[in-house]
């Protein structure tokens, strides 16, 4: 094992040494390289005369650039999106982040957690993430309702078996919280290490939890720590923010959890993807909350950055210097919050123009409603038809497109339907089940 990467490890044992347990064999053994980085880095502070160390090219004093690509981006010189950015991130979009992290999170309050490390995105982001913490034969606990890249990047990337619970119970009231709580116990007498991927507002669903539910949770995971098992719950918040009933949880569970118990490592997964509407971007971040001995929580964190570093500059190198600075320059404008209230009111008068037209009995006969409140997404449950090929016959007959998923499920992304598109989007769902119906599709 590299000398860095015992230096960590022995830190991380010496302030949790849970934490050190939880990490997978690749996480153990990750580390941020010096070399190179730490030399260039020495010589950015010292070499005031003549430094050679950079790996990119310069002329008169500024980073190299073609005009055709320079000119294209207005407002951001080019010093700070043509170099290469650090692994970690640019370090003042970091403590950007992590500032609204409290903003947006009231009951972190003074919670003690990491710098957000950036990432590629959210799916980078789950990836190392997975990396760090799942093993080869790991159980990863999941609900039935999910995000489908979830098998490609924990099933076959990481070769872990996938756990699943049912999302809602049979009364399609809310969350299957006996359920969860079942999943949960089980795993917990059979291994000494229970993985848990929480996923709200739900990628398909578009349910977030209710206060009470959300308490109940934390409660669970809590009682699973309590008894002697470790426990690392990952908390994929790529649609945080756009909850849109009263009594939806508002917070992220990251901040119930972040300092609950020494046994609990909360990781939160979130980003500018969803939140700030800029898909393309591809910026995530990783952060981390858990209990730290003897106060030093930054000697603790800094372990576990320099090890999520470590694994994005063995995978990627780093992530985008230009995307980075856009997110960075967007959150320091004056009227971001304003213009944010402002998408957030067109997608919450799309979510609930969907609830009062589903309101009409004519849909009860051809399917049940999932709850929803929050997202990008609502799923209807079909009483009858394929949902493929009901699909298919809605593609082709009617040209209206929905997502399949399972035999019975039809995902319904509002986040991309026009308030006046609503009503016709459910009579086109209702007309193409009754086709199927009546031909004994």
């Amino acid at each position: 094992m590299n000398p860095l990467a015992q230096e960590l490890n022995s830190s991380i044992q010496a302030l949790n040494p849970h934490v050190f347990e939880m990490l997978s064999d690749m996480g153990k053994n990750l580390f941020f390289p010096k070399g190179i980085l730490s030399q260039s880095a020495e010589a950015k502070l010292k070499a005031d005369k003549i430094n050679a160390t950079i790996g990119i090219a310069k002329q008169g004093g500024v980073v190299m650039n073609l005009p055709s690509v320079a000119g294209l981006v207005g407002g951001i010189d080019p010093n700070n999106f043509l170099p290469y950015a650090p692994s970690f991130g640019i370090p003042e979009l970091r403590k950007t982040w992590k500032q609204s992290l409290y903003v947006k999170n009231p009951s972190l309050k003074n919670a003690k957690i990491g710098l957000p490390v950036v990432t590629s995105g959210i799916t980078h982001a789950v990836s190392t993430f997975a990396d760090l913490f799942i093993n080869p034969g790991d159980r990863v606990i999941l609900p039935d309702m999910m995000w489908g890249n979830y098998n490609m990047t924990f099933g076959i990337r990481n070769r872990a078996e996938i756990v699943h619970y049912n999302t809602f119970n049979l009364e399609l009231t809310g969350l299957d919280l006996d359920g969860f709580e079942t999943a949960v116990q089980g795993e917990a007498k059979a291994s000494t290490k229970v993985i848990v991927v929480l996923n709200f507002p739900n990628n398909p669903s578009g349910y977030s939890p209710t206060v009470d539910e959300g308490k109940k949770i934390a409660q669970i995971l809590t009682a699973v720590a309590e008894g002697g098992t470790n426990v690392v719950v990952a908390f994929d918040d790529a649609y945080f923010g756009l909850f849109f009933e009263q009594k939806t949880m508002k917070e992220s569970l990251f901040a119930l959890l972040a300092n609950a118990h020494e046994r609990i490592l909360a990781v939160k997964l979130d980003g500018a993807t969803k939140e700030d509407y800029v898909w393309g971007l591809r910026v995530g971040f990783i952060t981390y909350g858990t209990q730290v001995k003897n106060d030093q929580n930054d000697v603790l964190y800094g372990a576990l950055e320099k090890k999520t570093a470590g694994c994005i500059r063995g995978c990627i190198s780093n992530c985008s210097h230009l995307s980075q600075s856009i997110v960075l320059k967007s959150m320091e404008n004056e009227n971001y919050p304003v213009y944010k209230q402002e998408k957030f009111d067109l997608l919450k008068e799309r979510a609930l123009k969907i609830k009062e037209v589903l309101k009409d009995p004519k849909y009860a006969s051809a399917f049940d409603v999932y709850p929803f409140n929050s997202g990008y997404f609502m799923c209807v449950r079909l009483k009858e038809v394929d949902a493929e090929i009901l699909r298919v016959h809605l593609l082709d007959t009617y040209g209206t497109g929905v997502i399949a998923i399972g035999s019975r499920n039809i995902r319904v992304a509002f986040s991309c339907l026009e308030l006046g598109d609503v009503g016709l989007m459910f009579d086109t769902i209702l007309k193409g089940v009754n086709d199927l119906t009546t031909s004994g599709g």
